[in-house]
């Protein structure tokens, strides 16, 4: 079977991830996160949860401090679970990760915001630009003028 990891940034970006329960259970699968209170539940709901330090770049001075200290707990559920496959929806959190299983050699699929429809994230940007997922999806049609070699997969909801 398969070994699948879905990690993302809390919010937004996770509820449009958990919008992909219905294929976790054909997989092998890990999901990872950032710690909140609204988060804990998940361990109750889904196996092989994980969580990594909350942290926006909004919070200028810590913000550095809890991206390096995600590096290394990431590279520690990497070989922990060593995925195949790492589905994203972003945004910060989701980087090193998929940058570890691109080294590596997994797979990384990434998801474009739904929340966008005519401009690119910076997460989105960085993917795509460094080429760090192996199949990059839109959720509207009008992104594939930003991200031409994208593919259109709809809607996530």
């Amino acid at each position: 079977m398969k070994k699948v990891m879905f990690i993302s940034s809390t919010g937004g970006h996770l509820t449009e991830l958990l919008q992909l329960e219905s294929i976790m259970k054909n997989y092998d699968y890990s999901l990872i996160t950032e710690k909140t209170k609204a988060n804990i539940n998940l361990k109750k709901k889904y196996k092989n949860v994980n969580f990594l330090l909350y942290g926006t770049k909004d919070h200028k001075l810590t913000y550095p401090f809890k991206l390096f200290i995600n590096c290394f707990i990431s590279l520690y559920l990497y070989f922990k679970y060593q995925p195949d496959y790492i589905i994203t929806t972003g945004a910060h959190t989701a980087g090193p990760m998929c940058c570890i299983g691109r080294i590596f050699g997994s797979k990384v699929i990434y998801i474009e915001t739904f929340a966008n429809i005519n401009t690119k994230t910076i997460t989105g940007s960085l993917f795509y630009k460094l080429h760090i997922a192996n199949l990059f999806i839109v959720q509207w049609r009008p992104m594939l003028k930003l991200y031409p070699k994208a593919t259109y997969g709809g809607w996530c909801f």
